[in-house]
């Protein structure tokens, strides 16, 4: 029996994790090519042999996902694996038609093939979309767990853009990781705020490699918690399994890929931002939970904000920086940073479309739906450089630092800046503190 020849279309995460889990080993399959899409400057490079294992002396070449016709006709391909996250499903079945139009099967691979046991138990925290309050969700059951005296380690979704040996298992536990790691700027907005509060995470290429680090931290492990990214489901058997969902975007649980793989799957699902949303977002959104899932807790949140210096803001004219893939593949049109302009009183947002160089222009041109917000974008050290620039030709009188860490850490910013902070508040009950309680009674007595 012939081999099946293999395109798997990803982004740098989930592609290379069903890799790993089902396809490396297998002698069934010939994986001939990754597609990247969402992220830059990813195409054009392998996956090295190191990592591919001793099919592939080679490694595998990853294309550009436009590609893909010419791909399927010139490597004979018989299967295309979708394999990235946060996409409508509108464009998985254009995907899907293409691929079947070039002759090809559409694959979607499911967690019975690639979720990893843990000896630990696992809890796993997802969203339905990028942006959703994911990050502070993970947060705030650190916490939860810390105070009962257990020791966490954090498994991040991957982000791996550069060296993919070098990434294979990654540990943060200081500020000084993040250097040592040479992480973009998307990685240190979800690594920083975990290692400032004492945290260890974890993330890279080979969660199988991560999870056995994991469990045997020098520091000790109780628990694993799965940080998830997009709206993945988790890479990890989970033992309690939180999702949440964002009513800004009401209707996007159920017409996301695989955001509503992620809430049909959830125990406890936490709707955030419920202090910011309408009242007819919130109730539709849960509609949509009582419709799919309606035997999950449902946790009602809010992302209260404070910033530093709130005289920056009242009656200036503000640039807001915002997180940058909530902004793009996120679609989001508000963050933390327009809730902070809007409630001290900003004069006005400033638009920084006018002053872009770069990347970041061409970031606009992909994503011109973002307006008058500036995405914090950092894959690259050029990409850094734009940022930079583009915030101090901007002609406003403060910066409102919006991301989930300290952009003056990375870039030298000549403007008056503030940042926002935002933790996650349950409001009522049940809330967080007891679902955690009932995990332990249930996974560590």
């Amino acid at each position: 029996m012939s081999k099946k020849n293999v395109i798997i279309i990803g982004a740098a995460g989930r592609d290379f994790h069903n890799f790993n889990t089902y396809y490396r080993n297998n002698v069934l399959y010939n994986v001939v090519a990754f597609t990247a899409a969402q992220i830059p400057d990813i195409d054009g490079r392998k996956y090295p042999a190191e990592l591919a294992g001793e099919l592939y002396p080679a490694g595998i070449p990853i294309f550009a996902e436009e590609e893909l016709p010419r791909l399927i006709a010139e490597l004979e391909v018989d299967d295309c694996v979708f394999a990235y996250s946060d996409v409508p499903y509108q464009r998985v079945m254009n995907i899907s038609a293409l691929i079947n139009a070039c002759g090809a099967n559409f694959i979607l691979l499911g967690s019975k093939e690639t979720s990893l046991k843990s000896v630990k138990p696992v809890i796993s925290v997802t969203a339905v979309r990028t942006g959703c309050g994911k990050s502070q969700t993970s947060r705030r059951v650190i916490e939860l767990l810390m105070e009962k005296g257990l020791k966490v380690v954090a498994v991040r979704h991957p982000m791996p853009y550069g060296d993919l040996v070098a990434q294979r298992v990654q540990r943060f536990a200081t500020v000084e990781d993040l250097d040592k790691h040479k992480c973009t700027l998307e990685e240190m907005e979800e690594y920083e705020p975990h290692v400032v509060r004492g945290n260890v995470i974890y993330a890279g290429v080979d969660y199988e490699n991560i999870l056995r680090a994991a469990e045997n931290d020098p520091n000790g492990c109780d628990v694993i918690l799965w940080d998830g990214g997009n709206n993945d489901f988790s890479f990890y058997k989970s033992d309690l399994s939180i999702n949440v969902v964002d009513p800004h975007r009401p209707g996007n649980e159920l017409s996301y890929y695989p955001g509503e793989v992620s809430l049909r799957m959830a125990d406890v699902v936490v709707i955030n931002k419920i202090d910011t949303a309408t009242p007819e977002g919130i109730q539709i959104v849960r509609d949509s939970i009582n419709k799919i899932n309606p035997k999950a807790i449902v946790v009602d949140a809010a992302s209260p904000i404070k910033v530093d210096a709130p005289e920056l803001i009242k009656g200036k004219r503000v640039l807001v920086v915002e997180d940058g893939p909530t902004l793009t593949h996120g679609d989001m049109k508000i963050g933390a940073g327009t809730v902070a302009a809007q409630r001290y009183g900003a004069a006005k947002l400033v638009d920084p479309r006018p002053f872009t160089v770069g990347k970041l222009a061409e970031t606009f041109a992909i994503y011109h739906k973002i307006g008058t917000l500036l995405p914090a974008m950092g894959y690259s050290e050029q990409q850094l450089k734009d940022l930079e620039t583009t915030i101090n030709n901007t002609d406003c009188d403060s910066v409102i630092i919006g991301t989930p860490m300290d952009l003056n850490r990375i870039i030298k910013i000549t403007k008056p800046t503030t940042r926002v902070y935002y933790n996650l508040q349950e409001i009522g009950t049940p809330d967080l503190s007891e679902v955690i309680d009932e995990f332990i009674h249930k996974h560590l007595k």
